[in-house]
Parts: structure tokens; sequence; C-alpha cells
């Protein structure tokens, strides 16, 4: 058995949690991802715990938890500091909507509950003395790089069909590639994704694009045909095949959604709708929008200095990565120097301001923000100087 002799910060401090099951007579393990992580040397977010007592047991024996999925057998304890997610183990059965189980079912037996997890990676364990217990041969598939479903795929991607979204991210996340078996199984069920909330299909579409093995990951999500049970991609995996042979992986988001608007040919006027088909907020939105026009702005021409101020260093910086991407040249050089050197870099910097106008005698009304609009072009293309007496003595010659 593999035993971990040294374990990372984490680990230690969630140990009294799990002592304190096991000496109250209950077995208590660490479970799922952040043992996979810690075998793999990741960054390790959180830490699951999965355990005989039931949750009404887990709570006698803590002061401070949280019911946070009670039902299905979930409590959250707050000890020293942190909060730990602490899970009966169940067996689940019935998925008649392919999301979640019409029946939980506790069970006493740690082999039960790791048999409904979703893949090998996924189903190792970890007892308080650092030993793994691995009864699929995780292990063997975290070594040889490799997503295989627990079980029967078939079942799995049944039981809850976000698992197939789930595969491709970890792909794109782990560098790994999908075992053949798991793979032909999410050809053959790609249709039960249309009984997943988008948000939650969202979430994992994210995780894939921006993960380092994303154009590899895309390459199945296109050729398992999961990109038509998507929002807004039905019938156009022709226009995304050419994502998997990009220079670059994305790694933020905002460049992740423009590039796909830009590969789906979404006109200007649409991109809100296709954001919101895909339940992005209206921050997102609105940058995506605006790295969009900018990289429009740069495959046709030099971008002006007010331009340049217009979008602002984010949304340059983001156009600029979308250009280079997409394989579009661009001098991002020569527009970063041209943007940091523009006098202000916004209008909380201008030197006067509405009210400065208005107490100069111009009147409120539209005049009054196409005189702001110009004093601001004037300063930013170095005509008229960012003081009051220049302004002042502008206004007075005008």
């Amino acid at each position: 058995m593999m035993k971990i002799t040294e374990l990372p910060a984490i680990f230690t401090a969630a140990l009294p949690v799990l002592k304190t099951l096991e000496e109250a007579g209950f077995e208590a393990y660490f479970v799922g991802g952040s043992v996979r992580d810690l075998l793999l040397g990741r960054h390790i977010h959180d830490i699951d715990i999965a355990t005989s007592a039931y949750p009404e047991e887990v709570k006698e024996l803590f002061n401070r938890s949280i019911d946070t999925g009670i039902k299905h057998g979930t409590v959250t304890v707050l000890y020293d500091g942190e909060s730990y997610e602490i899970t009966t183990f169940r067996t689940e059965s019935g998925y008649q909507d392919y999301r979640r189980p019409d029946h939980v079912t506790f069970v006493q037996n740690l082999s039960e509950d790791l048999k409904r997890r979703d893949f090998t990676i996924n189903a190792l364990a970890m007892n308080t003395n650092g030993e793994i217990i691995d009864l699929f041969d995780g292990l063997g598939d975290l070594q040889k790089h490799v997503i295989r479903a627990v079980g029967d795929p078939e079942k799995r991607f049944n039981e809850d069909a976000l698992r197939m979204m789930r595969a491709v991210r970890f792909m794109s996340q782990l560098q790994f590639n999908l075992e053949t078996k798991t793979e032909q199984a999410v050809k053959d069920n790609h249709q039960l994704l249309q009984k997943i909330s988008v948000e939650r299909i969202r979430d994992e579409f994210v995780k894939m694009g921006i993960g380092p093995h994303s154009r590899q990951a895309f390459q199945v999500f296109l050729e398992t045909q999961l990109s038509e049970d998507v929002p807004d991609f039905g019938g156009k995996s022709d226009l995304l095949a050419i994502y998997p042979s990009l220079e670059f992986n994305p790694d933020m988001e905002t460049s992740l959604w423009a590039i796909v608007i830009i590969l789906l040919k979404i006109p200007n006027e649409q991109i809100t709708k296709f954001m919101r088909d895909w339940k992005n907020s209206n921050a997102m939105t609105s940058e995506v929008e605006k790295i969009v026009a900018l990289f429009d702005l740069l495959s046709e021409r030099t971008p002006t200095d007010f331009e340049l101020f217009e979008a602002g260093k984010e949304i340059l910086l983001n156009a600029i990565d979308v250009a280079h991407i997409l394989g579009q040249p661009v001098n991002s050089k020569a527009l970063v120097d041209r943007y940091v050197a523009l006098p202000i870099k916004s209008t909380a910097e201008l030197a006067i301001d509405g009210r400065f106008l208005i107490d100069s005698g111009i009147a409120p009304g539209p005049q009054l923000g196409q005189l702001l609009t110009e004093i601001k072009q004037k300063i930013i293309s170095g005509k008229l100087e960012n003081t009051v007496e220049a302004v002042t003595a502008f206004l007075a010659d005008n």
C-alpha cells in the first residue's frame, strides 16, 4: 500500500477532525480531489472527508457545524478557523433527471462510497496514517495520465451527465488523456448534457477553456459532440474546428469568451444575447464586448490615442492576447508604449470636470458632455495641457 510520510499543512490541520471521528468509533478518510492533487503535487484548494458516521452523529461530535447538504449526508464542520465538508459513506440510485440521485442510501463501508465516484483518479482515499486506499487503480491512471470512469462509464454519465464535461475539463487542467471506453461513452451519451443547467456547464467549460491542455480537450469536446448540446454551439463545429490548432491556450476567461465569439462569427449586436445564453454576468459581458470591438479595430487599422484611452489597459492587454492566440499580427509593444505615454489614463485624472464647466458658465445639457469629450480628446492628443489654467484659456478662446 502506498503511504505518504509527510503531509502538507492543509492535511495536518484537518487530522484532529478525522481522529475525533475515529476515537468515537467511526471510520474517516480524506477523499477525492484533494488526495489526487496531493499525489500530483498540485495546489490543494479544499479538503473533503468521508466517514461511516451519520450526519447527526457527526454534529454531536463537533461544537460548530452547518447543515450544508444534510439530506445527501453532508455536514460542514467548523474547526480551528477552517471549514471541512464531512459526508457520510453513501450509495446513490435512480437518477431520473441525469443530475441528482432520487435516493441516497447511507452505507457503512468505504468501498461502496468510492464506487459511485466519477473517475478513478477521484476515487482515491487516504487514512490518518497517510496510507492511500485505491480500489480502482486510480494510482495507475495517475501515472499513465489517463481519465477513466469508475466501473461502467455509461452508468456514471447517466447518474450525472455533467461528468462528461468534467472529463474534458480534467483533460485540460491535468494535461491527461481520456481513456477509450470513457470517451466512447461520452460520444454515445452526449445528448444527456441537455438535461444539465447552463450554469453548471459554463463552470466546467471555462475551466476546460483556460486549462494548460485546453486545445486538446476542445478537440475531444468537438469530436464527442458535447459541443452540440451547449448554448449556441449546435451545428457550428466547423467554425470551432480551428480552436485546437490555435497558437496558444487562453488563460483568462474574458479571452476565452472573446475567442469563441470571434470563431463563431457572432455579430456585435448579438454578443449580449450569446453571453446571456451562457448565463454570464453583465460585467463579464461588457468586458468581452469591448475586447471583441478592440480586436476588430486592431484587425483593420491602428487605433488612435483616444481609442486606446477609451479601451483602457485591461481591455487593450486582453485584445492583444486574443490577437496573439488567433495569429492576428499586432505590434503589441508599440500599442502598450503608446498607452503608457498617454497624458491621462482615465477621466478621473482630468484637471477639470462637468461641475467646473458649469461654474465657468456652460449650461448643463448635451453640449456640456460634448465639450468635456472635446477637452479630453485635445488633452490626450497633446494639443491641450491637463491644467485648470490651460482649460480656462481654451474656454475663453471658444
